[in-house]
């Protein structure tokens, strides 16, 4: 086994990399492959909504995770697991049956990548030095990313010129669903010879954790000032944005007279989950660089507006269907401003943890912004179905002013605050 002196650089760019595939091909890739196999737009939207859930509620098992094992090995179990569910999603492809046992698997793989989540977190508190853990956060962020890039965009379009070749919908997407897992395979194997042992790491963490006053933990949350303004913040700020997510794929690919763009597989994978994501980065670097330089305060509104203006570019797709060389640029900016303004909520997710629960308290806003993200996308194909897209896509943008009438509400006075997290 490996000890401490193992390089960071060794295991902290795979152990996200690993991270961000098993979240985007449940949250992102499902609603591709279901289209393409012929599900009807309502149901994905519905189904695939529930799918956040374990993001949502992850901070209630957490604790067990500390108690029971080590996180090295909660993190080989997971992973192990999740290869497990990807590998049986891939099969039941080619099953009469598959939506409810896909469905099924993608579940529990679900709540298994959640788990993976809050060990991985864990190991990276207690493999690396607080040098260390500053020096890699941008690290494990990038192939975070570049996961998602894998999953959205090659992945898809992988799929797409399999279902070229081989003629065969289901065949294809098996292929492609399996060549994923066959991935966290090899990373399970290259993690369980590589990943170090942490002297921390053990179950001594059972007797601090058992000590934790979880109720006083979410007391001091709920009872900060303004918390109604700030969970009305949290819920509303993205809620054009979750409506939105869910449909733009399904746009894409759905046919021309049923309202759609008519696009291939392989070109929703490349202008929604190649560039569409380069794009998404490259605003997240420059919302992060401009709050660094000028304070939350300032930006905020303004990257608030980059975050919901640029929703009217699918209006306009909507109702003029442009070509493929005009898609390109304007989903692209529609993803650059969803980074850029995402930046500006994460952070002050960041502001709003105070005292000794600071850790705790992000994981709960985190959670409340998986629900904010979950909910409006249980209702989106119903809305979607019954007004068609054009109509659709105005209400979206519609569905943006609550947000941006809770910024007027909420606390933000001390911009160093969220510095100090």
């Amino acid at each position: 086994m490996q000890n401490q002196t193992t390089s960071p650089f060794t295991f902290i760019p795979t152990l996200y990399f690993a991270s961000g595939i098993p979240y985007v091909i449940i949250n992102t890739v499902s609603v591709i492959f279901y289209k393409k196999l012929g599900i009807d737009n309502t149901q994905i939207a519905l189904w695939t909504s529930f799918l956040y859930l374990p993001w949502v509620i992850k901070m209630f098992w957490g604790p067990i995770v500390d108690i029971y094992s080590t996180k090295r090995k909660w993190i080989l179990y997971t992973q192990f697991a999740t290869f497990c569910c990807l590998g049986l999603v891939a099969f039941c492809l080619q099953l009469p049956n598959f939506f409810f046992i896909s469905l099924t698997a993608l579940t529990i793989g679900a709540f298994i990548s959640a788990t993976y989540d809050i060990a991985t977190d864990g190991f990276y508190l207690l493999a690396l030095n607080p040098e260390q853990q500053a020096f890699f956060v941008g690290i494990r962020s990038l192939f975070y990313r570049l996961a998602v890039i894998f999953g959205s965009g090659i992945l898809v379009v992988l799929a797409g010129q399999l279902e070229v070749s081989l003629n065969n919908i289901p065949l294809s997407w098996t292929l492609a669903i399996g060549f994923s897992s066959l991935i966290l395979a090899i990373l399970f194997v290259f993690h369980r010879l590589i990943l170090p042992l942490p002297e921390l790491d053990h179950q001594r963490q059972s007797q601090i954790t058992e000590k934790i006053p979880f109720w006083s933990i979410i007391t001091s949350y709920f009872t900060q000032p303004k918390i109604t303004a700030i969970l009305a913040f949290i819920l509303l700020y993205r809620l054009g944005e979750a409506m939105l997510v869910k449909m733009a794929s399904l746009f894409l690919l759905d046919k021309p007279e049923v309202g759609g763009l008519g696009l291939s597989t392989s070109d929703v994978g490349l202008v929604y989950g190649t560039f569409g994501v380069l794009s998404l980065i490259c605003g997240g670097i420059l919302g992060g660089l401009l709050i660094s330089k000028y304070g939350l305060k300032k930006c905020l509104f303004p990257m608030a507006l980059a975050l919901n203006l640029p929703n009217v570019f699918y209006v306009y797709m909507a109702y003029t269907k442009p070509s493929l060389t005009l898609v390109y640029p304007l989903v692209s900016l529609e993803q650059f401003g969803y980074g850029f303004g995402f930046t500006a909520f994460s952070v002050y997710l960041m502001y709003i943890c105070h005292g000794e629960y600071k850790t705790s308290h992000f994981a709960i806003s985190t959670g409340i912004m998986a629900l904010g993200m979950m909910l409006p996308g249980l209702v989106s194909g119903y809305l979607q179905k019954a007004l068609g897209y054009p109509l659709f896509f105005v209400l979206v943008c519609l569905l943006t002013i609550p947000g941006m009438i809770a910024l007027f509400f909420i606390p933000l006075k001390e911009e160093s605050k969220y510095q100090n997290n």
